[in-house]
């Protein structure tokens, strides 16, 4: 079996949307904060999943600040989706990093 021919074909690499959050106190913010977060996040997850644009991954909580992650195939398309949810979240200062390939190629959008 000649195992050249039989590498898998290369993927294009996953593209992300990182919206990071400063709330109101030095550790994970309050509880009525971290709700506000996680009622954001399954909103933008049925977006998401509805447009077929990707998936929202997750979140981290810490040093006063929330952090969202979402990946999919497009960058550009993905924040599209989840831009409105984002953007009404209250707390600030705020923004987001679009990755659209290598961090080389990362940009941010402050909100």
């Amino acid at each position: 079996m000649d195992t050249l021919f039989d590498l898998p074909e290369p993927q294009a690499p996953e593209q992300a949307v990182i919206a990071h959050y400063r709330l109101g106190d030095d550790q994970y913010g309050s509880p009525a904060e971290r709700a506000v977060i996680f009622d954001a996040e399954r909103a933008m997850t049925a977006a998401v999943e509805a447009a077929g644009v990707g998936e929202v991954d997750g979140n981290e909580f810490g040093g006063g600040k929330a952090v969202l992650y979402a990946y999919g195939a497009d960058a550009d398309a993905l924040f599209k989706v989840m831009e409105p949810t984002l953007r009404r979240l209250p707390f600030r200062p705020a923004y987001v990093v679009l990755r659209p390939g290598s961090r080389q190629t990362e940009y941010r959008v402050d909100l």
